[in-house]
C-alpha cells in the first residue's frame, strides 16, 4: 500500500517564528519520514507587510487553502501597524479563519512532569483541560468593520449567530467525550464561560449551548462568568475538562491558562474547520530574542503534533497518529529530566539543544515502539 504523501503549507512568520517552525518541521519528519510531506515555505506577517505593503499575499492564501494542513512559526510585530493602530502582522492568521472558516480554536492547557507551575501546590495531574474558543465571531469578527467617529466615539460589534455558537457547542461536547474526564473528579464536563448576566449576545451564547447540551447527557454541563473563570482557573484547575467560550474572552482566558502550565511556550494550538486545520504555538513572535536561538520550541513541536494526530484521523493514517503520540512521548521525556528545559521554563538550553533533545528522544520511542 503506498503511503500519502500530505501537502503541507509551512509559514514561518515573523520574530522567533521561522525558528520554531523549522524545529517542528525536523520533529515531523524525524518521527513520520521525511517523504509523508511535501513541505513549501510560503511569506505572510508582519516583516512582509513592510516589505509589501500586506501581511497575506493572495499567493500564500492559496496555497494555505489547497494545502492538508497549515504550520505556522509566529506572527506580528509591535508597531507595525495601520493606520487605525491595529497590528498589521497578525493579519495573516485572522484572515485565515474567517477566510477558511477556522471556526474552532483548541487550545490544551496540561501541566507536564518537570514543568513547575506558578501556581502553589499544583502537580502536573492537577492541570490538563481544553480551552475550546470561538474563532470566526465574537467581538473580533468586527475587526476592520468597526466605526470610528471624528475621533471622539469608536465601537465594535460582537457577533453571535446560532449556527456558529450550536457548531463551537458541539465541538466541546464532542471534545469532551473523548477525554478521560476533569482530574478533580473524572466528571467529563463542559464549561460556558460568557458574561450571560451583562450582555444579550452572552446570554444568547449561553441559551444555544444549554440547547445543545440536551444532545449530550453523559456530559455534564457548568458556567462560569469570564471575570469569575479567572479565579477559578488559578484556584481550582483540576475541576475544568474542556471549557468553551467567545473569541475574546478564549483569547483572554487561554494566556492564562499556558501561564498556569509554565509559560506561552508550552502552549500548542489547532485552529480547525469542517475540512482544514492551522497549527502553531499560541504565543507571539517574541522579537526581542529573535535570532539569538534562545526561544523555547516545545510548544511549536506539540502543535504539530497535533497536527499529525488530526491528519492521521481525517485520513485514518494509523501512522501519522503513531507519530504523534511519539511526539508527544519524546517532550515529556526531555521535560521529565529536567536536563534540557528552555530558559522561560527555568533552565538554560537553547532552541538548538531543546530540538536536538527531543529527536533523541523520539529515535528511542521509535525504537520501543519497533
Amino acid at each position: 500500500m503506498v503511503s500519502k504523501t500530505y501537502n503541507i503549507a509551512v509559514v514561518p512568520g515573523d520574530g522567533i517564528g521561522p525558528e520554531v517552525c523549522s524545529a517542528a518541521v525536523e520533529t515531523i519528519c524525524a518521527a513520520a519520514g521525511r517523504d509523508r510531506f511535501k513541505l513549501t515555505d510560503y511569506p505572510a506577517g508582519a516583516e512582509h507587510f513592510l516589505k509589501t505593503g500586506t501581511a497575506l499575499p493572495e499567493e500564500t492564501f492559496e496555497a494555505c487553502k489547497a494545502a492538508d494542513a497549515i504550520l505556522h512559526g509566529a506572527a506580528g510585530i509591535p508597531g507595525v501597524v495601520y493606520p487605525d493602530g491595529t497590528e498589521a502582522g497578525i493579519e495573516f492568521g485572522l484572515q485565515l479563519r474567517f477566510r477558511l472558516d477556522l471556526y474552532a480554536n483548541v487550545r490544551p492547557i496540561k501541566l507536564h512532569p518537570g514543568v513547575s507551575s506558578p501556581l502553589k501546590d499544583v502537580e502536573p495531574k492537577d492541570i490538563d483541560y481544553i480551552i475550546l474558543r470561538e474563532n470566526t465571531e465574537g467581538l473580533y469578527a468586527s475587526r476592520g468593520g468597526g466605526v470610528s467617529v471624528r475621533g471622539e466615539v469608536a465601537t465594535d460589534t460582537v457577533v453571535m449567530t446560532r449556527k456558529g455558537v450550536e457548531r463551537i457547542a458541539r465541538k466541546a461536547f464532542e471534545l469532551a467525550r473523548k477525554r478521560n474526564g476533569a482530574p478533580f473528579d473524572g466528571k467529563k464536563r463542559v464549561t460556558v464561560c460568557d458574561k450571560a448576566n451583562v450582555l444579550r449576545s452572552y446570554a444568547f451564547f449561553r441559551k444555544v449551548c444549554t440547547e445543545v447540551a440536551a444532545d449530550y447527557p453523559d456530559v455534564e454541563l457548568d458556567f462560569g462568568y469570564a471575570d469569575a473563570m479567572m479565579v477559578h482557573m488559578v484556584r481550582r484547575p483540576s475541576f475544568y475538562d474542556v471549557i468553551v467560550t467567545e473569541n475574546m474572552f478564549g483569547d483572554i482566558i487561554s494566556d492564562l491558562g499556558a501561564v498556569t502550565v509554565g509559560s506561552m511556550g508550552m502552549s500548542p494550538s489547532a485552529e480547525l474547520g469542517d475540512s482544514r486545520g492551522f497549527f502553531q504555538a499560541a504565543h507571539g513572535s517574541a522579537p526581542d530574542i529573535a535570532g539569538q536561538g534562545i526561544a523555547n520550541p516545545l510548544g511549536t513541536i506539540l502543535a504539530s503534533a497535533m497536527m499529525l494526530d488530526w491528519l492521521g484521523e481525517r485520513h485514518q493514517d494509523r501512522a501519522l497518529v503513531e507519530a504523534a503520540v511519539r511526539i508527544d512521548a519524546a517532550v515529556q521525556q526531555v521535560l521529565s529530566s529536567g536536563q534540557m528545559l528552555p530558559r522561560d521554563l527555568g533552565g538554560q538550553a537553547g532552541t538548538r539543544s531543546v530540538t536536538d533533545a527531543v529527536l533523541h528522544a523520539l529515535d528511542g520511542h521509535r525504537v520501543a515502539a519497533a
